[in-house]
């Protein structure tokens, strides 16, 4: 499934701007909303990450919505069955499968900074690619489709991607928001093609989903990412299946 497109942003307040390097305030009900439209769902494909190497993976909630089968890919033609559970109000999606993958650390709830810069490994378009985005703020993302839901997310700028990729970033729903020490700070979510604006989810919304499944929060393990690395980074962490392929399939 697509990254959720963007119908119309509208702040609710003055944004008050954050000095570059500062620790992001907390969330706040009088945060910028930002409102979409969520896709119906169907068969389609996207990201998931490991959170648990006994087979627990988080993703976005749109990619698995409504799915009959979903599939984490493991090679070409091939992967294992999925049972997903979606976070009641929340934008992600708990995975489980028999057996798993290396799981990625997550990030404190406190450790965010503006500017800081972000990586996203996973599979856009179906294929193997991965961008990049500078930290701006927090906002109230506002979901529309079968009712209207908010949830906290954060507000990135994207500032490089794969060369090969043109276009929205589909299938990059669910991939992790990695920080400089490859800890997870959010989940992917939706984009703003247009104004080359990525959505997370927050570290708190991670906390309390793996809480929801009964997981402890890696706090060590990831992967530093640089301008230089985080190309090869993300083909280590893809390689390794602690990001992998997500399929929502009809039958």
């Amino acid at each position: 499934m697509a990254l959720t497109p963007i119908s119309q942003t509208v702040a609710t307040t003055p944004v008050e701007k954050t000095p570059e390097g500062q620790p992001l305030a907390p969330a706040s009900v009088f945060d910028p909303a930002i409102f979409v439209t969520a896709p119906p769902p169907g068969p389609g494909a996207g990201t998931a990450f490991s959170v648990s190497d006994q087979g627990v993976w988080l993703t976005a909630r749109h990619v698995v919505e409504g799915c009959r089968r979903t599939v984490i890919v493991t090679a070409p033609g091939q992967g294992v069955a999925a049972q997903a559970r979606i976070l009641p109000g929340k934008e992600t999606a708990l995975l489980f499968t028999q057996g798993g993958a290396p799981a990625l650390p997550i990030a404190p709830t406190s450790s965010l900074r503006r500017g800081e810069v972000i990586y996203h490994p996973g599979f856009p378009q179906t294929q193997p690619g991965e961008a990049t985005s500078d930290l701006m703020r927090r906002a109230n993302l506002w979901v529309g489709w079968r009712g209207l839901r908010a949830q906290p997310v954060l507000v990135l700028h994207e500032t490089a991607r794969s060369p090969a990729l043109r276009g929205s970033l589909t299938g990059l729903s669910g991939a992790p928001a990695l920080d400089g020490e490859g800890r997870v700070i959010g989940v992917t979510v939706a984009e703003n093609p247009r104004r080359r604006r990525l959505y997370a989810t927050t570290p708190s919304s991670l906390h309390a989903a793996l809480a929801d499944a009964k997981v402890k929060a890696a706090e060590s393990g990831g992967e530093a990412m640089t301008a230089g690395t985080w190309k090869s980074a993300s083909d280590r962490l893809r390689a390794a299946l602690s990001v992998a392929e997500v399929e929502c399939l009809a039958g």
